[in-house]
């Protein structure tokens, strides 16, 4: 089954080159007071709605997808959490190049050593509200990566028990300013987690470690790999992840990603693909605040440490 989010959060069942707008199934959700949970609850009560969503498919109102406005299909996260370096390749890519590695290639350590890191929730958006660019002045790349959406709760998960725990997967993007900061500040600005197009359910992808995924950067294939191909598998990752974090239902696991990432810039846009998920289109623009643009603000380094 696969489920988007259109709209003004509406609920989509895709069938195709259509949608069925099952809104209605949310009603089967509990209602909360203050404080809110700290989970998504929608990804807590998956498996009711799919059942309602059963119950009145047949009767809901049709739509073409082409020309929806595609959100993120998890609203509400507990947290995004990120494997870094998870592809050889890419490992051995960003030590070669002094753009990736700011100028320090000696400090990179494979996933085993460095960890997960976090994202904010703050950053995540869907493929149709697109990208918008921080800190014009510095590189900002793009990268793509299988997602991961934890379906129940989950502490010390073994590997082996691991895909029991999750709900679905999707096509992410991991945004990056490159530089010498954290990784979790560079990929952290808003928009930079795109989860889209929607959530595809496990039984669709029983082996998630076999899937082809790749970017086309205005038309140019940039990355084209393969899953199978990461460090550590989405089992692993879960056992990782799980052994530091208690997992709640729609926490995102963005898996890492391949070789072959390259600097965006506004105007540009990147068609994301992922096998037995599908694509999404996702277009780059330039970030706008009050008092300014992105663009325009520096943080505070010493010369040379922008890259």
């Amino acid at each position: 089954m696969r489920l988007c989010r259109f709209g003004d959060s509406r609920l989509g069942l895709v069938e195709g080159s259509k949608v069925r707008d099952v809104t209605a199934a949310l009603d089967v959700l509990p209602a909360y007071r203050y404080p809110l949970p700290g989970y998504d609850p929608l990804i807590a009560s998956l498996e009711d709605v799919i059942d309602r969503i059963g119950q009145i498919a047949a009767s809901s109102p049709v739509l073409a997808l082409e020309g929806l406005r595609l959100l993120s299909p998890v609203a509400n996260p507990g947290k995004i959490i990120a494997a870094p370096v998870n592809y050889a390749a890419h490992l051995s890519e960003v030590a070669s190049d002094s753009q990736l590695n700011a100028g320090n290639p000696g400090h990179l350590v494979t996933i085993h050593k460095a960890g997960l890191f976090l994202k904010a929730n703050s950053s995540l958006v869907g493929p149709g509200e697109g990208i918008a660019l921080w800190h014009l002045e510095r590189r900002n790349d793009h990268e793509v990566e299988l997602a991961v959406v934890i379906g129940k709760r989950a502490n010390n998960v073994s590997r082996k028990d691991a895909l029991q725990y999750v709900a679905g997967y999707s096509i992410g993007l991991d945004i990056s300013i490159r530089g010498q900061e954290d990784r979790s500040f560079r990929k952290s600005p808003d928009s930079y987690t795109v989860l889209g197009p929607w959530l595809v359910t496990p039984d669709e992808i029983p082996d998630p470690g076999q899937l082809d995924l790749s970017i086309r950067l205005n038309g140019e294939t940039k990355q084209s790999s393969n899953t199978k191909y990461m460090t550590l598998g989405v089992a692993e990752l879960i056992e990782m992840a799980s052994s530091f974090y208690t997992l709640h239902p729609g926490d995102i696991i963005s898996t890492g990603t391949p070789e072959g990432v390259s600097p965006i810039v506004p105007g540009d846009v990147i068609v994301a693909t992922i096998e037995k998920i599908g694509s999404m289109e996702v277009k780059v623009r330039a970030a706008e605040t009050i008092g300014g643009r992105h663009g325009e603000h520096n943080v505070s380094h010493k010369a040379g440490n922008l890259r």
